[in-house]
């Protein structure tokens, strides 16, 4: 049985108080869900705040990012040194926006999975096709590339360790959402590629793109999707509480 993630990306949002505020919302009501894995992601100013304010409260407080070095000359970087220090557990690699807003490339997403496993954080592994791709018939072919280059060689980290994030580019932050048939059929190629190429039959694999307390169920329903990485629905507490408590 695999356990269902909730993973809330706030991206660039929330200030100090909104942090405070979200943590206190929440209460605690992760405190003892042990069929369901939490995970928050602060934008960095924010870390060390949310781990203190998570503390006890059974959530895995998350870097949106990480430059693969551990310390150096790198201006404006956050490296592997400062988010062990903070206390981070996870780290999200490979999100669209990193992809395609700020140009990352498959060679230096590959380079930091090789990094978050190293340093031991869980692995939250983002892919996804763009409109024009999918609409083009290219959806499958992006994705296996996106998985082959940074995977190939490099995942030896527990099984739990490693999940994998479906989020369709031309779904994340536009209110548009996958049917969760469009979801499912990704998810299953997803599977299949873990199971026959890496061995991992068990891996996670969440979907994100405009997730929402009133689309969670029909997601979840699917039978290859194992729980959500949130954007806007996450920013606060009580929506967030909407879609990791919702009764499968």
């Amino acid at each position: 049985m695999r356990k269902p993630i909730f993973a809330a990306n706030w991206k660039m949002n929330n200030l100090s108080g909104d942090v405070v505020e979200f943590f206190k919302v929440l209460g605690d009501s992760t405190l003892h869900l042990n069929d369901r894995e939490i995970i928050v992601a602060p934008s960095f100013p924010y870390l060390k705040m949310s781990v203190k304010n998570s503390e006890d409260k059974n959530i895995i407080i998350a870097a949106q990012d990480v430059y693969p070095e551990a310390e150096g000359a790198f201006t404006g970087m956050v490296g592997g040194e400062m988010l062990n220090d903070l206390g981070v557990g996870a780290v999200v690699v490979g999100h669209s926006e990193r992809r395609h807003v700020f140009g990352e490339s498959l060679e230096l997403i590959r380079k930091k999975v090789k990094f978050t496993q190293e340093n031991n954080w869980k692995l939250i592994f983002c892919v996804g096709e763009t409109l024009q791709e999918r609409e083009t018939g290219h959806l499958f072919e992006v994705i296996k590339e996106q998985i082959y280059t940074a995977f190939d060689q490099n995942l030896w980290c527990e099984n739990e360790m490693a999940v994998v994030a479906y989020e369709p580019v031309w779904a994340i932050g536009t209110g548009v959402v996958a049917s969760p048939e469009q979801a499912q059929e990704m998810h299953l190629f997803i599977r299949k590629i873990m199971k026959e190429r890496y061995d991992r039959e068990e891996t996670r694999i969440l979907y994100g793109g405009s997730v929402k307390p009133d689309n969670i169920k029909g997601l979840m329903d699917c039978e290859d999707i194992d729980g959500a990485l949130v954007g806007g629905a996450s920013l606060k507490a009580d929506s967030f509480k909407k879609l990791f408590l919702y009764d499968r």
